[in-house]
C-alpha cells in the first residue's frame, strides 16, 4: 500500500491536535495584565505539550520518509499512536486548569508513556515490513533513547504522587533529550534516499 495516505492522515490528526490544546487557552474578559497570572499553568503546559506533538510529528515524518510503502499492520500501529496523542489535548488542559496537581499530572505522564510505546511499536512494525538491514534499521538502532524515555515517565508518574514538580522536571528533560536532534539518523535516512551530503558529525 501506498504510504501517502497515512502520511497525510497523520499529518491532519496531529494539527487538529494542537488546535484543540491551543482553544484551551482561555481568553480572560477584562484587559488587567493581572488576569493572565490563573493562566500561567495553563500556557507552559500547553508550551510542554505543544513541543512533545512536534516531537512526535518530526520523527513520524522522518521514520517515514525512510520507507515506501505500508501494510495493515503499520496502519492499525499508527492509529495506535494516533489515539494516546489525541489524549494530550485532555490531560494538558485538566494538569494546566488544576494547577500541576499529583493526579493530572500522574495521568499526564501515562499518557505520555504510552505515546512513547506506540511509537516503538510503529517503528518496530515498519522495521518488521522493510528487513532487518534496511536504512530505517540502521538508523532506529536499539532505540536507547526511546527506552530510556519511558523509563523516566514511569519514574515520574511514581514522582507525581511525592511531588508533581518534579514529574514536571523528568518529562520536561525527555523533551530537551528529544529536541537534541540525531545526526546519525539524518545521515542514513539522507544516504538510504540518494541525498547529497548528510551532514558530519
Amino acid at each position: 500500500m501506498n504510504k501517502s495516505r497515512i502520511e497525510a492522515f497523520s499529518d491532519g490528526v496531529i494539527a487538529i491536535i494542537i488546535t484543540i490544546m491551543v482553544l484551551e487557552l482561555k481568553v480572560p474578559h477584562q484587559a488587567d495584565i493581572h488576569t493572565l497570572l490563573p493562566l500561567v499553568p495553563v500556557f507552559l503546559s500547553y508550551v510542554l505539550s505543544f513541543i512533545m506533538i512536534g516531537i512526535y510529528w518530526n520523527n513520524h515524518h522522518h521514520m517515514f520518509h525512510a520507507v515506501s510503502h505500508v501494510r495493515g499492520s503499520v496502519l492499525w500501529a499508527n492509529l495506535y499512536l494516533l489515539f494516546w496523542l489525541s489524549l494530550t489535548p485532555f490531560t494538558t488542559a485538566w494538569m494546566g486548569e488544576n494547577h500541576i496537581e499529583s493526579v493530572p499530572v500522574a495521568v499526564y505522564g501515562f499518557v505520555l508513556m504510552m505515546s512513547g510505546i506506540a511509537y516503538y511499536i510503529l517503528a518496530r512494525s515498519l522495521i518488521r515490513l522493510e528487513g532487518a538491514d534496511s536504512a530505517l534499521a540502521v538508523a532506529f538502532g536499539h532505540d536507547r533513547k526511546g527506552k530510556i524515555s519511558v523509563v523516566i515517565y514511569a519514574a515520574a508518574i511514581g514522582l507525581a504522587f511525592l511531588n508533581p514538580w518534579i514529574a514536571i522536571a523528568g518529562y520536561v528533560g525527555v523533551a530537551l533529550m528529544w529536541l537534541v536532534p540525531d545526526r546519525r539518523v539524518e545521515r542514513v535516512l539522507l544516504a538510504s534516499t540518494g541525498g547529497a551530503h548528510a551532514p558530519k558529525d
